[in-house]
């Protein structure tokens, strides 16, 4: 299928394809773009290569073949306008919450050149930051006195400290229970009003691409390739109550029968 034309993309992938060193084909003339403050789900089946994606916009893998423009300009190595936030919290045990947050700030240019002379505005960003997401008074808790969804919460605002221009969100609440993963779609989807970034989402979980996205976009069984993309017209913000409504039922239900159709034809397993 044509993928959706977007007229001045953040991310612009054409004619991608990905082959690991081990000879594994992940995708396949992949295009694919995302506009500017534009919110994109990814789904489809296991191995699809959704996460082969996220690597491959933030830099972290070169394409075999094809071409991907990040701002109009040739991704050549890692990027520095990207977020990145994934199912595991990754906090380093000995530090603090506030400390963990300032640690992209300490590393990336142009901040870590700031950073000593900086770091009391800094500090109080990172403040703010976790008070958006409700962890005010954990500033200085280590990451094992925190429950999975803070965890979590402090990553999300990790990723997002150094005020990237892309977030890649990989799974980032697939470890989580039902209860407050739903509680992070609406941190998530306040976040991202409140501060306009472009984010892709990987998920498996329907719900949570209809919930956050404004498209979403799903990919064939490995080799990955776009199959269908689906606009989600649903009002922002968007409420919990609305997942029980007959359109939202009905946009999740479209997005499985696509899966469907593709494990079966393909022979794909979960």
């Amino acid at each position: 299928m044509s993928a959706t034309l977007i007229e001045d993309p953040l991310v612009d992938i054409a004619g991608v394809e990905l082959r690991y060193d081990g000879g594994t084909l992940a995708v396949q003339n992949l295009d694919m773009s995302v506009g500017r403050d534009e919110f994109v789900a990814l789904v489809g089946p296991s191995g699809c290569g959704k996460s082969s994606l996220m690597k491959l916009a933030s830099g972290l893998v070169k394409p075999t073949a094809g071409r991907i423009l990040v701002s109009g300009a040739p991704v050549s190595g890692p990027l520095k306008i990207v977020g990145m936030a994934f199912q595991n919290p990754s906090l380093l045990p000995w530090r603090s919450t506030l400390d963990n947050l300032l640690l992209p700030l300490e590393i990336v240019q142009p901040f870590r050149g700031r950073f000593r002379a900086e770091k009391r505005t800094f500090k109080k960003e990172a403040e703010a930051l976790l008070a958006s997401v409700g962890l005010t008074g954990f500033e200085q808790r280590f990451p094992w006195e925190l429950s999975g969804g803070m965890q979590q919460r402090a990553s999300l605002c990790r990723a997002l400290i150094h005020k990237p221009s892309l977030l890649l969100l990989d799974e980032p609440f697939g470890a989580l229970d039902a209860f407050t993963r739903e509680e992070l779609w609406e941190v998530l989807q306040g976040i991202w009003m409140e501060r306009k970034f472009t984010a892709i989402l990987v998920t498996h979980d329907l719900r949570e691409a209809v919930y956050l996205a404004d498209r979403v976009v799903v990919m064939s069984a490995r080799p990955g390739r776009v199959i269908a993309e689906h606009v989600v017209d649903l009002p922002r913000p968007r409420t919990l109550e609305m997942t029980f409504t007959s359109h939202f039922v009905e946009l999740t239900h479209e997005l499985r029968e696509h899966i469907r159709l593709e494990r079966t034809s393909t022979g794909a397993t979960q």
